[in-house]
């Protein structure tokens, strides 16, 4: 068992570049406790605060960045999320230009929902809640990339099943990696659709851990007995083709079965999902579940 550390929201980004300076330093195996703002900064506490008044260099603040002891570039850094804690309300924004249907409005609405006993409050409706990371990165090779934006480093990748109890795989490519993680929502569907989830603040403990070697082009995600691939991409048919074949050179580079046969398998047990539509690229993500790969004989200490 590694040590366990601490960062707090004080500690914080709002772009991922390779010149970033540490906030904290960690050996490979340690627990993290990762203290988030939500995504407006916690800049909106009451259903007044309006959207307009933001300071927008203030969003999408992501805590860290960690520089893992290890990883060096051409390895990947495993995320495990242990546990998610989340604040007593957060906030949901509908309007003008966000999302599929925000061309039907003139201006912006904010409502905050109130969370308790493990519901999301939403007028009459309880829903029960399932946090998740909407942005977890690391430093990508080369510029600077807003925490709003997704890509091979991660970022806002906005996918439901980076929650308790999964593994987020991320390329590697610079020394330490420098992971910072944040955007934390109480619940939110496939595709994000108003923009947001609930968004709202918390804690995030994690493990961290260096698989040498294990190069990646983009990131991975096990959860709920599958492994994900996901991409981002200008279009859904960009990232979801993306998404497909990094599962596939995965699967080839492990297991003893033919690009042909593996076609087949794809589309008879694999599973295209959309992960958000609404950042400036969106993304897809292509599903396969444990049981079927640990059946193509692929190494269990993968996962």
């Amino acid at each position: 068992m590694g040590s366990s550390y601490s960062v707090s929201s004080n500690n914080r980004i709002f772009a991922f570049s390779s010149d970033m300076k540490p906030a904290l330093v960690v050996e490979d195996g340690a627990e993290v406790v990762f203290e988030t703002m939500d995504c407006f900064s916690n800049q909106i506490r009451t259903a007044e605060d309006r959207l307009e008044n933001l300071n927008w260099a203030e969003v999408n603040p992501a805590t860290g960045p960690v520089f893992v002891k290890g990883a060096k570039p051409g390895d990947a850094l495993v995320v495990e999320i242990l546990d998610i804690e989340v604040a007593n309300q957060g906030v949901m924004v509908a309007g003008k230009e966000l999302g599929p249907l925000g061309e039907k409005f003139d201006g912006f609405h904010t409502k905050i929902v109130k969370i308790k006993d493990g519901c999301a409050m939403f007028n009459d409706l309880e829903l029960p809640i399932d946090p998740m990371i909407g942005v977890i990165g690391v430093a990508p090779k080369d510029g600077t990339i807003n925490c709003g934006t997704p890509g091979p480093h991660g970022g806002n990748l906005d996918t439901k099943y980076i929650k308790k109890g999964a593994k987020v795989l991320l390329p590697v490519f610079v020394e330490g990696g420098l992971l910072a993680l944040g955007d934390l929502h109480a619940l939110m569907g496939d595709g994000e659709i108003c923009g947001t989830g609930i968004e709202v603040a918390g804690k995030v403990t994690a493990r961290v851990f260096v698989k040498k070697g294990m190069e990646l082009r983009n990131p991975m995600v096990i959860s709920g007995g599958s492994l994900f691939t996901l991409a981002s991409g200008k279009t859904l048919d960009e990232a979801m083709k993306s998404a497909v074949n990094d599962m596939a050179e995965f699967v080839l580079r492990y297991a003893n079965i033919n690009l042909e046969e593996l076609t087949m398998l794809f589309s008879i047990v694999g599973h295209t999902e959309i992960s958000q539509v609404v950042d400036p690229l969106v993304t897809a993500r292509f599903r396969i579940p444990l049981d079927i790969l640990e059946k193509l004989r692929i190494p269990k200490d993968l996962f």
